[in-house]
């Protein structure tokens, strides 16, 4: 129905919707190189995708995703710089160390708020996402020694803690796919592991059905609050760190808060919270966003407009319970006609 939407309105504009879905499905998996990249693109979505599950099961909304994941980007960056002649090992463990407890302590001030005050945690991590963006540009302008700058606003290069490997660069013909993959996947099956089979995890997601019975039962629902929430920020903070340390290899100043962060929240909702949605929430988001790429090039189809379809295929994705919904009662209503 998406797609069927989308190609209605490429009509409407006239522009032929098969040569423009050619062109989209053509530039995602026309080389292995491009089946690389949707990999790249994923990866930093999935742990954001993650930290805002976490955060949900507890009953609030974590908007700050982008914010803590900004954080998570510079400072692993600027650690990774730091340990530029350290054994490999030891600098990629520090600095994916540094940007997970850069994000976690950026989500734990909203948390903490929330928990011990009643604050909007809404308002708060919005908020928070501007405080951090500003932040980040004072560290690289003034902050971080002016040895690992390249250029006014953008670092040098990590090399130790580079999260790219010449055998995943290899089997994707020269793509940007790095570790930060592999890692998603081992915090997919973690994360699945600590919400459905441990203590914790029962305990989150009874305060998010019900605070005031969860505390009566003798859990304190201000302590998972304010853990939950840190951990939703240590993911965004770890996907952050992902995408600096094997996206980009450096850190440059942003204009605004990050797309991972809010397409990452979208990934979550698409996915249902699980472990396998996000998955493949993930790899779709990726594919229609680098496939949409080459439907101006090839297609001729404005950016903006491409933006709409994808848009459009997404929302019908995101309300597939809203149909089965109709169906269901579609189908009630059939089962009781023949009864009566």
């Amino acid at each position: 129905m998406g797609f069927i939407l989308g190609a209605i309105i490429m009509i409407i504009f006239g522009y032929n919707p098969i040569f423009s879905y050619n062109a989209m499905f053509e530039t995602a998996f026309q080389t292995s190189k491009n089946i690389g990249e949707i990999f790249v693109m994923a990866a930093p979505l999935m742990f954001t995708a993650l930290g805002f599950s976490v955060a949900y099961s507890a009953g609030f909304f974590n908007i700050g995703l982008s914010g803590q994941a900004l954080s998570g980007w510079v400072i692993s960056i600027w650690v990774g710089l730091l340990l530029n002649d350290a054994p490999r090992p030891v600098a990629i463990l520090c600095a994916v160390l540094a940007g997970v407890i850069a994000g976690a302590l950026s989500a734990a001030i909203p948390g903490l708020l929330r928990a011990y005050f009643g604050t909007s945690e809404v308002i708060v991590t919005i908020m928070m996402n501007y405080v951090l963006l500003h932040t980040s540009t004072h560290i690289v302008n003034n902050v971080i020694p002016k040895e690992f700058i390249n250029t006014k606003g953008t670092t040098k290069m990590v090399e130790a803690a580079s999260l790219k490997t010449e055998f995943l660069s290899s089997i994707s013909n020269g793509s940007r796919l790095n570790m930060g993959i592999i890692l998603a996947v081992i915090f997919l099956f973690l994360i699945w592991f600590l919400m459905k089979k441990t203590t914790l995890g029962y305990e989150i997601t009874s305060v998010g059905l019900n605070p005031f019975a969860s505390e009566y039962a003798g859990m304190s629902s201000k302590r998972i609050i304010v853990l939950s929430m840190v951990i939703s920020g240590s993911l965004a903070g770890l996907g952050g760190a992902v995408y600096g340390l094997g996206t980009f290899g450096n850190f440059f100043i942003q204009g605004g808060s990050l797309s991972i962060g809010f397409d990452g929240m979208a990934v979550s909702l698409l996915g249902g919270g699980s472990s396998v949605g996000i998955l493949l929430s993930a790899i779709l988001f990726s594919i229609l966003k680098l496939g949409g790429q080459g439907m101006p090039i090839k297609a001729g189809v404005p950016t903006e407009l491409v933006d709409v379809v994808i848009a459009a295929i997404i929302f019908f994705v995101g309300i597939s319970y809203l149909i089965k919904f109709v169906l269901n009662k579609i189908e009630t209503k059939k089962a009781k006609g023949g009864q009566a």
